[in-house]
C-alpha cells in the first residue's frame, strides 16, 4: 500500500508576524495544534515537520520530537527542495502538504482530500483550486513521482518557493481534482490561518471558545460558532492574503 505522509512546513522567519509557529494559543505553541489535529487523519500514516537549517528553527525541531513526529530542516529558500527531502526522508509515496500556521486544520476534510486523489488518479487533489472552504483548512495531496518530477524541472523562484504554484499556473498539463462543498462548510470569507496580529487575536478567541472541546472539533463546529458570534470574523475581515 502507498504511504501517505502529511509534511507540515513551518520555519520562524515571518514577514508579518516573526515566530507566529510558537506563539501561545491556548496555552500551546500554534505549531503543535496543527501538528496534533492533522494526526488525527485516519488516512494519514505519518506526519513529518518539515523546517529550515537556521538556528532559530531548531525549536522547531524540538517542537516536533516533543510531539513524537520526525522533523526534517532544509533549504529556507528553496521550499520545493526541502519538502522533496523531506518526503524522501519519509519515505513518502503520497504527500499531503499542510503548512504549519494553520492550527484548524481539519484531519476529517484531509482524509476527503487523500480519497478524491486515491479515487480520481489526478496529480493534485486539493481544497484550494476553487475556494469554498475557509481558508485555514489548506490540503494539497499529490504523488513523490510529481513531486521530484517539480523539483527536478521548476526552475523560477516564486514555483520553488510555492510548493504547488507551478501546478496552478499550468492547469492544461496537470490533472487537478477540486474538492468543494456547497453546504454549510462553503465559507470562504472566513480566515482561519495566522499571518498577522489580527489573525491570531481571531484564533485565538475561536480556541477560547471551543478548546474546552479537547481540540477535537470540527471546521463545521467553527463555522457554527462564527453563525453563532458574526461579530468575530470582524477581527480579521480587512487582512488580504499574500499573493505568490
Amino acid at each position: 500500500m502507498s504511504r501517505v505522509v502529511a509534511i507540515v512546513q513551518a520555519r520562524m522567519g515571518s514577514e508579518r508576524l516573526p515566530g507566529k509557529v510558537l506563539l501561545d494559543v491556548s496555552g500551546k505553541p500554534l505549531l503543535l495544534h496543527c501538528i496534533e489535529r492533522i494526526s488525527r487523519a485516519k488516512r494519514i500514516d505519518q506526519v513529518v515537520l518539515a523546517t529550515t537549517t537556521k538556528p532559530e528553527d531548531k525549536a522547531l525541531v524540538d517542537l516536533a520530537k516533543s510531539a513524537g513526529i520526525p522533523a526534517y530542516a532544509g533549504s529556507e529558500d528553496d521550499v520545493l527542495r526541502r519538502y522533496r527531502e523531506a518526503a524522501e526522508f519519509a519515505k513518502a509515496d503520497v504527500i499531503v502538504r499542510i503548512t504549519g500556521d494553520c492550527p484548524l486544520i481539519d484531519p476529517e476534510l484531509a482524509d476527503r482530500v487523500v480519497e478524491a486523489w486515491l479515487d480520481s488518479g489526478v496529480d493534485l487533489a486539493s481544497n484550494v483550486v476553487e475556494r469554498t472552504y475557509p481558508r485555514g483548512v489548506d490540503t494539497e495531496v499529490f504523488s513523490m513521482d510529481l513531486l521530484r518530477y517539480l523539483d527536478r524541472f521548476v526552475t523560477k523562484q516564486p514555483e520553488r518557493e510555492h510548493v504547488t504554484l507551478h501546478l496552478y499556473k499550468n492547469r492544461e498539463q496537470f490533472g487537478i481534482a477540486s474538492v468543494e462543498t456547497d453546504g454549510p462548510l462553503n465559507r470562504p470569507d472566513l480566515r482561519l490561518c495566522v499571518d498577522t496580529d489580527e489573525d491570531l487575536r481571531l484564533v485565538r478567541a475561536v480556541f477560547e471558545e471551543l478548546g474546552k472541546e479537547g481540540n477535537a472539533y470540527s471546521t463545521l463546529d467553527v463555522v457554527e460558532l462564527f453563525n453563532r458570534r458574526p461579530e468575530l470574523a470582524e477581527i480579521n475581515a480587512g487582512i488580504s492574503q499574500k499573493t505568490a
